[in-house]
């Protein structure tokens, strides 16, 4: 009895003493633990996504993938193999499992060694979220604790959601909904039970048990995850051995983009981090819809590199990028000029042919060294295996093997200079070689490759709705992976030619009419000081003599633009352009600025032409529609300046904002901005009377083709055909295209017809300009969208009145016939006099300079 007692005394003192020491050690580190009620409102780092209009991914940002899935989102199997793997007795324990603590102190105590681990789920959550991994016995203990509190605070199913949206699964995946994005690219109920297992294995080293970088460690673990799977009973034998023998399949997964727009998404990113700063912006969750709707996007993205294609394909071939076998005596190595230039080429990726001269390559060789090239938008690396008479076969990048037929390379003369090209090659031997590393592309997902090669020059797209500012579409280079810098909102070049509605605006305002006589005539100002003379010319130096505005403006007249800035004052003038949202400080104070010598980004000169189309009011760029938050509740809506109660694109957004939107500022009278707009229509249609040998053609008579007359645009071309433009707009749309190097000191040049092509093929001969180079691409675009924007007619404001006139001398007409036409004015500016149809004598025209034809 005596033995009894005492031992009954010192289970009682030993378990006291258990107690107070886990109590005393409870204080001891309880200034150390975290507070486990911020558990309650736990919001897991998820990265931003950010969609088009119509809600399709463009592009995602943050450090971790995490797709966050609630409890009944997550397949009941994966939750299974999550259990009997890491915590088979999850439901049973209070947070810590007394029986597999005893488990691991048992083989601790019979090894001298920890080889089984004693954590459930609940201490990994809280070791996820407030501990590290350190291998200390502290840490084991505040884990322990911080469990217990969890274990109070949520309920299991609670518990287990977190720990499955919170594990580190390796490529950056954090939580289940990820991993199965990263490794397979589905969703998790989609998977089969071999990949649900690879996932469930992952916990114990996301790094070690990884299929991507070591798939057979991965397998190992798999079928030890489908082991005890088994053992609980939750597979039957038969699934378990289709899972034990299956292959492989995991592969890195980026984020599902669906519409490829980058220059895009780095606007949307920049203007995210400026609201929020960069933590809150790549880690909250946020969905941002843009006003982009994704057709529009991409359509202008072909648009775009069609067009830089069809350049650089008209000035002719440059030669291979690198040559891997073959003749290398007269081989200069990189002859492609633009990758030079942009610095593409990595020398770690290039082959050094001298090492194996005239032997060629194996396929496989080629392959991998295909595998290291860069792949930018529709272009893909290929290296030539034979050359026949007319044909030539290639090996692209991905192993296939294809024929590039004559029609695929017989643009690719030698390319000389901007300005000349050389002779058309005759067989396929005059272009390609054997070994040679080359650039095709395909025109369409239907079409075969053709050779190519990477464009010279850049080009940017900007579409705007005129209404709100809206953007529809925006493309800032040829590839964002090429080079980052977005010309579109970034680049400010020299306008030329599309300054001339700003500087004819400016004198309708000062009294002029589109009827108003010029003279087109050379100009010669003397200056003393330089001891030189400024002698601005037309392009081409074709010159009218007296000249309708309406005329000169479509025709682009230099001189006429010079005589109007003279008329109604350089100062004058600078400080009304500013009306269109151009800063001060780009508006050159002198006679060049008619010319067009102001530099402008083209979503600036598109926020200058949407004064014309909106009918007077300036507008606000803007490119997010709203901002959601995870959840999909609504954090912020635009709500842009409009210009009109009931305009269709009010009606657009009608669910988006429940106030009353903000007017947006008249700048300019409706009437001259009707003017300007129906003046610029004549740049596309002309005038006169092609019958009776009177018509003539608007700088952009190429755009004829889409049959509409109710699109206004303007050309502009600077000197040395350094900078080409197109605008070009309707009632429901503003589009802007420029096309240049990026070096400023490069030139456009000019081409020579290809013989091989012909004028079907090759439509643009002569001096590269606003009207060949950035109006097809401009084109290009709207064939694919027009249908989509509004282009109904100017509307008519008040106060301004239609008289018929003559052709010739602006002057009111009785006339019917070719030599008068119907002309617009505002009121009380029409003309008062009629012409005489009797004077036969000469029209000799003096300005108050008396320059007239000097």
């Amino acid at each position: 009895m005596k033995f009894i007692k005492y031992l009954l005394i010192t289970i009682a003192t030993m378990t006291l003493l258990a107690v107070g020491s886990v109590v005393a050690l409870y204080y001891y580190v309880k200034p150390e633990l975290p507070s486990v009620e911020t558990l309650r409102d736990v919001r897991l780092q998820v990265p931003m996504q950010v969609f088009t209009a119509d809600g399709k991914l463009i592009s995602q940002f943050g450090e971790q993938r995490r797709t966050p899935k609630t409890l009944d989102e997550i397949p009941q199997q994966l939750i299974d193999a999550i259990l009997a793997t890491e915590d088979s007795r999850f439901y049973d324990h209070f947070g810590i499992d007394p029986i597999g603590v005893a488990r691991a102190a048992s083989v601790l105590v019979t090894t001298g060694e920890i080889r089984e681990g004693a954590s459930t789920i609940t201490m990994q959550l809280a070791r996820n979220f407030f501990l590290t991994r350190e291998r200390a016995w502290m840490r084991k203990i505040k884990e322990a604790f911080i469990a217990l509190h969890i274990e109070e605070l949520l309920t299991k199913d609670e518990i287990l959601e977190l720990y499955l949206n919170k594990l580190a699964l390796g490529q950056r995946a954090y939580g289940v909904g990820a991993a199965a994005e990263v490794y397979y690219g589905r969703e998790l109920h989609e998977l089969t039970l071999a990949e649900i297992a690879t996932i469930a294995g992952l916990p114990k080293g996301p790094s070690i048990l990884n299929p991507i970088s070591n798939p057979q460690a991965s397998v190992e673990r798999r079928r030890v995850v489908l082991r005890r799977m088994l053992d609980e009973g939750f597979i039957t034998q038969e699934e378990y051995q289709v899972a034990f023998d299956a292959p492989v399949t995991a592969r890195l997964h980026g984020a599902t983009i669906e519409v490829s727009a980058p220059y895009l998404a780095e606007m949307v990113r920049n203007e995210m981090v400026e609201r929020f700063g960069a933590d809150e912006a790549y880690t909250g969750g946020y969905r941002v819809y843009t006003t982009v709707h994704s057709e529009h996007q991409l359509a202008a993205e072909r648009a775009l590199r069609e067009n830089l294609h069809a350049y650089d394909e008209r000035h002719g071939y440059r030669g291979p990028v690198n040559r891997l076998w073959g003749d290398l005596r007269n081989f200069e190595g990189v002859r492609d000029t633009s990758d030079v230039r942009s610095g593409l080429l990595n020398p770690d990726t290039m082959a050094i042919p001298e090492a194996r001269g005239n032997q060629p390559w194996t396929s496989a060789e080629i392959s991998e060294y295909l595998s290291r090239q860069p792949v930018y938008g529709p272009l893909r690396p290929a290296v030539v295996t034979r050359v026949g008479e007319r044909e030539a076969d290639v090996i692209v990048r991905g192993g296939q093997q294809v024929t590039l037929n004559w029609s695929a390379m017989d643009w690719a003369r030698p390319y000389i200079d901007e300005r000349n090209q050389g002779a058309p090659p005759q067989r396929a031997s005059d272009i390609l070689t054997a070994g040679d590393h080359i650039w095709v592309r395909r025109e369409s997902d239907e079409s075969d490759f053709k050779l190519a090669q990477i464009p010279g020059p850049s080009s940017a797209m900007v579409t705007m709705h005129p209404h709100n500012g809206a953007l529809a579409a925006v493309v800032g280079g040829y590839s964002f992976q090429m080079s980052q810098y977005n010309r579109a909102t970034q680049a400010k070049r020299q306008v030329g030619s599309t300054i001339k509605p700003f500087i004819y605006a400016a004198a309708i305002e000062d009294g002029y009419t589109l009827a108003t006589i010029m003279n087109d005539a050379p100009i010669t100002q003397w200056n003393p000081g330089s001891g030189s003379a400024w002698r601005p010319r037309n392009s081409p130096e074709v010159y009218d003599g007296p000249i309708r505005l309406r005329k000169a403006l479509a025709r682009s007249k230099n001189v006429v633009s010079v005589r109007l800035i003279r008329s109604v004052g350089v100062d004058k003038t600078a400080e009304f352009m500013q009306r269109f949202g151009f800063a001060e400080q780009d508006i050159p104070r002198n006679e060049s600025l008619s010319l067009g010598s102001a530099s402008f980004t083209p979503l600036e000169l598109t926020r200058g032409f949407a004064v014309f189309a909106n009918g007077g009011y300036l507008v606000d760029p803007h490119f997010i529609a709203r901002i959601e938050s995870l959840h999909g509740d609504v954090i912020e809506m635009a709500s842009p300046a409009y210009t009109c109660a009931d305009c269709r694109l009010q009606e657009l957004y009608e669910d988006w904002w429940e106030h009353e939107l903000p007017q947006a500022p008249r700048v300019l009278s409706e009437q001259t901005a009707f003017l300007i707009s129906d003046g610029l229509t004549s740049t596309i249609w002309g005038g006169g009377s092609w019958a009776n040998q009177t018509g003539w053609n608007g700088t952009g008579w190429r755009a004829q083709s889409l049959r509409n007359r109710n699109i206004a645009g303007k050309t502009g071309t600077t000197n040395d055909v350094k900078d080409a433009w197109f605008v070009g707009y309707g009632t429901g749309f503003v589009t802007t295209t420029w096309v240049g190097f990026d070096n400023l000191e490069n030139a456009l040049g000019s081409v020579t017809l290809n013989s091989n092509l012909g004028r079907d093929r090759q439509p643009i001969v002569g001096s590269e300009a606003g009207a060949t180079t950035a109006l097809p691409g401009w084109l290009s675009f709207m064939q694919a969208v027009i249908g989509d924007f509004s282009t109904e007619p100017f509307e008519l404001p008040p106060n301004v009145v239609s008289v018929r006139i003559d052709d010739e001398t602006g002057k009111l007409s009785n006339t019917s016939g070719y030599t008068s036409l119907f002309e617009y004015f505002v009121s009380g500016t029409e003309p008062t006099e009629f012409v005489d149809t009797q004077d036969n004598s000469p029209r000799l025209f003096e300005d108050n300079d008396d320059e007239l034809f000097q």
